[in-house]
């Protein structure tokens, strides 16, 4: 398990990175566009893109922590510090999402769209650019995240895309106005604005969900199932428990076997579920297995005897 963490944090800080990079050159570009386009509405992007800056550094921050080894403090590991920096995430990209649907409201219930400036071809290029632009960046480290199942990760990508969202209306408005239609601004930051909100409320869902032990999926469970009654000793599944602990899986399992068994022969059977667990799942970190005995001898103790053997 070591070295899949230290990869997946390889991948995840390169994914950053090359992000950071990205954003430097788009937001130095759409500063320049803003000044010769006389657009203050591109300046205001340029500076919300050395904005984004600031959420990558806490992505980054976040995974380093998550990678970190066990210590005295933390015995059980780091991995929820990620869920606390897509927690992060969620709440700038739900203020992000209110200051554009508010500035569009604003704008329609003043009414004054004859005083949109239309901003010179420069900053429509330039929003263009960015669409695009963001949009990769959105699709590349989504694929990044999905990789490596972070959450931070997956957060910092749907902000890149409430960037291209955003980007799309100040396009349109841009656009609308040129062609003498310029609530189509206005209009557009709403509708993006209600986007950017659903998408932080589902992140949040799915981090607070991590930090509080949420159970995996039924589908997960169910090929876990498969997996241990495919092992021809044990008789039954009496109890199956899964917690999410930040991007990793803890698991608790009971199973039946014969109880007129040797105990090594007891211990091996839980060795191989936890084994067949294991590497079925890279994710999991975790994984104890106890065993029932379905057949109890007169000198067995009253209760459930149980062998205990994990990751």
């Amino acid at each position: 398990m070591k070295n899949l963490s230290l990869s997946n944090e390889q991948i995840a800080m390169q994914a950053s990175k090359n992000t950071i990079y990205c954003n430097i050159l788009l937001s130095v570009f759409k500063l320049i566009a803003g000044i010769i386009g006389n657009s203050a509405a591109m300046l205001a992007d340029s500076i919300h893109s050395f904005s984004d800056l600031f959420t990558t550094f806490i992505v980054m921050a976040g995974v380093k922590l998550a990678n970190k080894k066990t210590d005295k403090n933390h015995p059980y590991g780091h991995e929820r510090f990620e869920c606390v920096a897509a927690v992060i995430l969620s709440v700038i990209l739900a203020f992000t999402g209110i200051g554009i649907g508010w500035a569009g409201i604003r704008k329609i219930f003043e009414g004054n769209y004859g005083e949109i400036a239309a901003p010179g071809i420069i900053a429509l290029v330039a929003a263009v650019i960015t669409i695009i632009v963001k949009a990769a960046l959105y699709q590349y480290k989504r694929r990044a995240a999905k990789k490596i199942n972070s959450g931070a990760l997956m957060a910092d990508a749907w902000h890149h895309l409430s960037d291209s969202l955003s980007s799309v209306g100040s396009f349109l408005g841009i656009l609308g106005a040129r062609l003498g239609f310029p609530v189509l601004d206005p209009l557009a930051a709403v509708v993006i604005c209600l986007f950017i909100l659903k998408v932080a409320l589902d992140i949040f869902r799915d981090s607070v969900g991590k930090m509080t032990d949420k159970a995996c999926g039924e589908e997960t469970e169910e090929e876990m199932r498969k997996i241990i009654l495919s092992n021809p000793d044990v008789s039954g599944i009496d109890l199956l428990k899964t917690r999410l602990f930040g991007d990793k899986i803890y698991v608790d399992v009971e199973i039946s076997t014969n109880g007129s068994e040797t105990l090594h022969k007891a211990h091996e059977t839980a060795h191989i579920v936890h084994d067949a667990i294991e590497a079925a799942f890279p994710e999991v970190k975790h994984c104890s297995v106890h065993i029932n005995p379905t057949e109890k001898s007169p000198e067995d103790l009253p209760g459930i005897s149980t062998i205990s053997s994990s990751g």
